[in-house]
């Protein structure tokens, strides 16, 4: 053997070893406003369009708050998703859902205090999510009104003179 030889055979190969695990955020979870913040950098980051934040709190309970924003494509949206998912969970946030993956023109993520929707204008267009927030409370009160105990529905009234 020559040297040339024996120098291949002591020389150490390199090895790339495995990414080290990312440190996992002991920290309290996000609230709705910093979840709020993170989401909406992360979809400023990745160019989505027309970014709407609405405040549900007073509406419902199942969150806080709805984002909207418009992609100018299917991929755009699942970028915008991907992007939204990796920056919420580097914050110790977990996404409890996603609806609509893939090719849809709608795609929705679940933040639990916060929901996602994002899609193409024509969806956005077509759903105007904006208008059906914008408008919930004064909705509910005027259409609420035939579910007051006084007004009772013939289906009920049956029901009730059958269970008796």
């Amino acid at each position: 053997m020559t040297d040339k030889d024996q120098t291949k055979v002591k020389r150490k190969g390199t090895f790339k070893s495995a990414p080290l695990p990312e440190p996992v955020n002991t920290n309290e979870p996000l609230k709705g406003d910093e979840l709020v913040k993170v989401a909406v950098a992360a979809l400023e980051d990745v160019k989505a369009q027309d970014i709407q934040i609405i405040d549900v709190r007073d509406k419902q309970s199942i969150t806080d708050y709805m984002i909207i924003a418009t992609g100018t494509s299917n991929r755009q949206i699942n970028a915008m998703l991907d992007k939204v998912r990796e920056e919420v969970k580097k914050n110790g946030a977990r996404p409890l859902g996603e609806e609509g993956k893939g090719d849809s023109d709608w795609v929705l993520l679940d933040l639990d205090l916060v929901i996602v929707h994002m899609m193409t204008a024509s969806a956005r267009q077509f759903y105007d999510l904006e208008r059906l927030w914008a408008g919930a409370e004064q909705s509910r009160a005027a259409d609420a009104k035939h579910h007051s105990p006084e007004n009772t529905h013939e289906h009920f009234t049956k029901l009730n003179k059958d269970q008796l």
